[in-house]
């Protein structure tokens, strides 16, 4: 059986947000192979978003929802409008943001206090309501998502708007593809998947291309998550060995380091 810490490490992010990852991976020892279960498109007609952006200046926030979103709506905003807050659920989105040149000292950034829980729910009792109330705030998103955070706004008595900045898509699983997947299961990797979908997406997967004994075979791989929302996914698809880290990829590489 092999060690643990010579098991490889799998980056299950877009491929646009694994590289850095897997840079900082390997400089822990640990040998990363990227294998998105989600592909980033741009929306088809991007018309919409580029109108929406071009008046941020009507809303009080903007809420963006992954580092996607950020770099999808940031090819649309040559300056980001000082007086218009922003709202981000994780790490990953703050390092977006600054990327694209943006930071506290230039813009006020909302995020959850919780970093043990850094989702919508968390956002939501960061924000002062009394603030926003009767304004209105844009969330900048994927395909239409979880509800929670529009519908206590709107409870608040807060307007809210939507804009689609990109597309989700199961990766499409050649042969190559197929066979390298048989691979990293039998090697019983360590999976590091940040998102419920990209999770869902890989035993879909798996089950299509390899049938359902290697399904049971994954179930039994390690799975490291980044939130208590994608562990209970996780319990639930079956998955016997889930390790639930907390919110950025420090706490992630620690999880890592440790593993004997």
């Amino acid at each position: 059986m092999k060690e643990r810490g010579a098991r490889p490490v799998v980056i299950t992010r877009p491929l646009a947000q694994a590289g850095a990852f897997a840079e900082q991976v390997a400089q822990i020892g640990r040998v990363p192979v990227i294998f998105p279960l989600l592909e980033i498109a741009p929306v088809a007609d991007s018309a919409e978003l580029q109108g929406v952006l071009s008046v941020l200046d009507r809303y009080a926030m903007a809420v963006f929802v992954s580092p996607n979103a950020i770099d999808a709506a940031f090819q649309f905003i040559p300056a980001w409008p000082r007086q218009v807050a922003i709202g981000i659920v994780g790490e990953g989105s703050r390092l977006a943001l600054q990327r694209h040149g943006v930071d506290d000292g230039n813009a006020v950034i909302h995020a959850p206090r919780n970093s043990e829980r850094m989702d919508s729910e968390e956002l939501f009792k960061a924000l002062d309501l009394d603030i926003l109330r009767g304004k209105r705030v844009l969330i900048v998103r994927g395909q239409a998502g979880r509800d929670f955070l529009t519908d206590m706004l709107r409870a608040g008595q807060i307007e809210v708007d939507h804009v689609t900045a990109y597309q989700r898509l199961l990766p499409v699983i050649d042969e190559p593809k197929k066979a390298h997947l048989r691979t990293l299961i039998d090697a019983g990797s360590d999976w590091v998947v940040t998102s419920s979908e990209a999770l869902r997406n890989l035993l879909q997967i798996t089950l299509d291309a390899l049938g359902k004994d290697y399904v049971v075979k994954l179930q039994r791989n390690e799975i490291i998550v980044s939130h208590q929302r994608i562990a209970e996914t996780a319990r639930s698809l079956a998955f016997s060995h889930v390790t639930m880290t907390g919110s950025g990829d420090e706490r992630l590489l620690a999880a890592l380091q440790s593993r004997p």
